[in-house]
């Protein structure tokens, strides 16, 4: 006959699971003692977990374990018999290695305390364990299957390095690369820095669409990808603009045979679901440690030749070379007219309208840029705000911009809040914190009314200060947001740096829902990454009633979008916001689009 084997008696940990006071129905403490002494009820409540759970004593024997816990590590039910040793248990555990096991904090080692360790297992799960120890030796573990979760961190980090569209690294990758490439050519190897324009993207776009285009920057992808080594990084820098670090060979006769392999490979013909269609590519290339010894002057020289190539009838490439400043002409001019604009006061704020998932109603209110110039008309902010950043205006213009939105906001009739863009360089040069204020004690606008939109860049650029600034405007009551999230750096570090409110998912991401698998499970993952930090998620570019139903199923909070609405005039306001309200934002309402250019970045 089997020999019976007794339970043993709950360990001091299991016990003081139930030490605190449970309340019944009726809100009356359940006696402790009597609860101790439950052993069915304690077994009842240790099944209910999600998690695996094991309990040992001081000397390796198990006391308990769920169910959750012999599923998760494929042990037959016989092993669950108190008194089973641990090694008896490691030994009958799949997936996992002798020696791996061996790792795992046994029960009766070891000082009290908490210990947590992640297992790798062969079939490709991942499986975080916790360990509680008492001085007594006895332990409680805890199981948990981390896989997905994984799964969704490693998107999200990989999101952070690299172009979701083209899956090259991003500007920052770039960066990245560019600094351990020229720790190489400090033993001797020459490296060069290749920036590739295509030539007549922009009528692609304009004649057949965003969907075409975008196929087209991933053909481009793949053809750099057949002319470049395996050694050189490529990378999207956005739009139609790219960039190869070229190194571990003797320069420029090899960015020479690079040049011409890519200006020839792009200047043939590329077919996209039919459509024939020509660019043609230019390149800019600098030298180092001639045209510049890191990768931001490197970069910028490498844009003057690719700017001169382009003013040689494109198709072609240049090499950087001191007298090139026939762009850096033009760039003069376009700062003297930006200072005119500012004394003319030619710019003008337009309002895009963010909608609040739950109740259908307007929430909040982005203010854009808009630059009336008396010469070319209406200036998209992509052709000037960089030049701004460059050169400090954008300071002042940033200035006017929250003045401006603040003055307006406050004759709307209803209360929502204002959303303002706010440049890496207003915290450079320290104004933005005085900036804000003075424009809420000017306008009387209430601080929780106003949020600021940032990029990761805000935080990189040097982040304590920038943290230092923007915690104050918090604890004001001036709400945070992360802009573009998932185009940049987006790194997680930063948002445990700073309690951001709102995260705003980039246009990009609802673009590709329904065309790339992925788009869907990143929106997912950053929906539940706010939602475990208890940030607020706005997702922009919502255009058709497919994508917004796909971002309210996800359970993003806000929307916005030409769905909505297009950018409109302050004087427009009243007509649009009654209309979206009584709405409830359950149609489109294109009567009221107007036709202004889409967001910039301010």
């Amino acid at each position: 006959m089997p020999t019976t084997v007794e339970p043993l008696p709950l360990c001091p940990l299991a016990v003081a699971v139930l030490s605190t006071p449970v309340h019944s129905a009726a809100g009356a403490d359940l006696p402790v003692d009597a609860l101790a002494g439950d052993t069915a009820l304690v077994r009842f409540v240790m099944e209910q977990l999600p998690l695996g759970l094991c309990v040992f004593d001081g000397q390796d024997r198990l006391m308990f374990c769920n169910q959750r816990y012999l599923s998760l590590w494929g042990l037959p039910d016989e092993i669950s018999v108190p008194g089973t040793s641990f090694a008896e248990i490691m030994a009958r555990t799949r997936g996992i290695e002798t020696a791996r096991s061996r790792d795992q904090p046994q029960p009766g080692h070891g000082s009290a305390g908490t210990r947590r360790r992640e297992w790798l297992l062969d079939d490709g799960r991942t499986v975080e364990v916790v360990v509680s120890r008492l001085p007594d030796g006895s332990c409680v573990a805890l199981h948990e299957d981390v896989t997905q979760r994984r799964c969704d961190e490693a998107r999200v980090a990989h999101l952070a390095l690299h172009d979701t569209l083209t899956g090259l690294p991003n500007r920052n990758h770039l960066r990245e690369g560019f600094d351990d490439r020229l720790k190489r050519h400090a033993r001797g190897e020459d490296l060069a820095m290749l920036c590739v324009d295509l030539d007549r993207f922009k009528a692609v776009n304009d004649s057949h669409g965003h969907l075409v285009g975008d196929r087209l920057l991933q053909e481009v992808a793949q053809r750099l990808r057949h002319c470049a080594r395996e050694t050189d990084l490529i990378s999207r820098l956005g739009g139609d603009e790219f960039a190869i670090v070229h190194c571990g060979a003797a320069q420029p006769a090899a960015a020479t045979k690079l040049a011409q392999r890519l200006v020839a490979a792009l200047g043939e013909s590329f077919e996209i679901d039919g459509l024939v269609l020509n660019v043609g590519a230019s390149i800019g290339i600098a030298i180092a440690p001639f045209d510049g010894e890191d990768s931001e002057t490197l970069h910028r020289n490498a844009d003057l030749a690719l700017n001169r190539a382009k003013g040689d009838g494109r198709a072609t490439f240049r090499f950087f070379e001191p007298e090139f400043d026939r762009s850096a002409r033009a760039r003069r001019g376009m700062e003297a007219e930006l200072r005119l604009a500012i004394e003319r006061e030619e710019f003008e704020l337009l309002y895009q309208p963010q909608i609040d998932m739950g109740t259908g109603q307007v929430s909040g209110l982005e203010a854009l840029l808009r630059w009336h110039h008396p010469l070319r008309g209406l200036v998209a902010p992509i052709e000037f705000i960089s030049l701004a950043e460059e050169t400090g205006l954008i300071a002042e213009i940033g200035r006017w911009v929250l003045h401006q939105a603040c003055r307006e906001a406050m004759r709307w009739d209803q209360p929502v809040r204002v959303a303002v863009n706010v440049s890496a360089v207003q915290f450079r040069k320290g104004s933005l914190l005085r900036d804000v204020n003075a424009a809420l004690l000017e306008s009387g606008l209430p601080p929780n009314r106003l949020e600021l939109e940032i990029t990761e860049s805000v935080m990189l650029d040097d982040s304590a200060q920038a943290a230092a600034a923007l915690r104050e405007l918090h604890e004001r009551g001036v709400g945070i947001a992360m802009d573009d999230f998932g185009t940049g750096y987006s790194s997680l570090s930063l948002l445990r740096s700073f309690p951001f409110d709102r995260i705003k998912i980039d246009r990009s991401f609802v673009r590709d829902l329904g065309v790339r698998d992925d788009a869907l499970s990143i929106i997912r993952a950053v929906v539940s990454l706010g939602r475990s930090l208890a940030i607020a998620i706005t997702v922009e570019g919502v255009e058709t009633e497919q994508q917004l139903q796909s971002v309210r199923a996800e359970g993003c909070d806000e929307a916005q979008g030409y769905y909505f609405s297009r950018p409109v005039p302050v004087s427009d306001l009243p007509q649009l916001l009654d209309a979206l309200n009584a709405s409830g934002a359950g149609a489109p309402l294109a009567s009221l689009l107007s036709p202004c250019s889409n967001k910039s970045s301010m």
